[in-house]
């Protein structure tokens, strides 16, 4: 689908020919096995340069609405580091080389951000390779779901907290060191944040705390010309639904209770990350923007 075909379609029909089908993958999950496959702006999304010279880190950028966002900087001008897990090398090679393929700087760092040592290595190997560090995005999530809250293991649990909200807390400690004026945090957050699903309660608590710690910071950083803010995404699919992130019976209605009566597409979250990104959003701090096809949140 090109640019110009996405243009001015109906946004209720646009994707709508892509439904949830069920199907299992074992954590953390690949795009490359998603059926149908997600768009992530590969063909659909054309840059204008707003983020010239820019210098992006981007956790869970292999796939998903990580890698969205790390194609949509690339084509805006911004040299980029990709974080993933070993295990998702296949998705993380093919968007760093589509990147690379165009002229754009793409570097890929692997490792697990669940721990407090890498999260320092991830942010003084991104900072070596890319000359500095001015734009953040704390993306990668884990979600799995447990039809009895009382099935939540501390395992669970701490795998959830840690991957969304301890790593979000030290990646962002240390890649303050770096960062100056004009620079820019982006957080992923969730429509869970406002409208938790009781068969996620742990994901939903890590992101409604995300919210909570990009409107706490954003006022801190703000007098240091460093913005905060975050994109709370609706259902969008990845491969975090089919990696035990949505039970099986509920993937081939997935999405269908938004306004919009469809589920989302990777590409479709990148724009609010630009917007956020680029100078065009200097007066927004401490914001959350909802990229849900219409569903009320407060």
């Amino acid at each position: 689908m090109s640019f110009d075909q996405l243009t001015f379609d109906n946004p209720a029909e646009r994707y709508s020919h892509l439904k949830g089908k069920k199907q299992k993958q074992p954590l953390p999950g690949l795009d490359r096995d998603l059926d149908p496959q997600a768009d992530h702006g590969e063909e659909s999304y054309r840059g204008t340069g707003r983020l010239q010279g820019r210098k992006a880190l981007i956790t869970g950028g292999d796939s998903g609405i990580g890698a969205a966002v790390a194609i949509a900087y690339a084509r805006e001008g911004a040299d980029v580091v990709i974080n993933y897990l070993e295990s998702e090398r296949t998705d993380a090679e093919r968007i760093g080389g589509l990147i690379e393929h165009e002229g754009g700087k793409a570097v890929l760092i692997a490792g697990d951000i669940r721990h407090r040592d890498f999260c320092r290595e991830l942010v003084a190997k991104a900072v070596d390779a890319l000359g500095g560090l001015d734009i953040l995005v704390n993306n990668a999530g884990h979600q799995v779901f447990h039809e009895d809250f009382t099935d939540i293991s501390e395992d669970d649990l701490d795998r959830t907290m840690k991957t969304n909200v301890y790593a979000m807390f030290w990646i962002t400690q240390d890649a303050l060191q770096h960062m100056g004026p004009g620079s820019t945090i982006i957080n992923t957050s969730s429509v869970q944040s406002y409208k938790p699903s009781p068969v996620i309660i742990d994901y939903a608590t890590t992101k409604a705390a995300i919210v909570g710690f990009t409107k706490g910071l954003a006022m801190q950083l703000a007098e240091q010309g460093i913005r905060v803010n975050t994109v709370a995404p609706g259902p969008v699919w990845t491969p975090l639904q089919v990696t035990e992130g949505q039970p099986q019976e509920k993937l081939e209605s997935f999405g269908e209770v938004t306004a919009l009566g469809r589920m989302g597409q990777p590409v479709e979250m990148a724009p609010a990350y630009v917007f956020l990104a680029s100078p065009e959003s200097s007066y927004v701090v401490g914001e959350t923007i909802n990229v849900n096809g219409g569903m009320p949140v407060p």
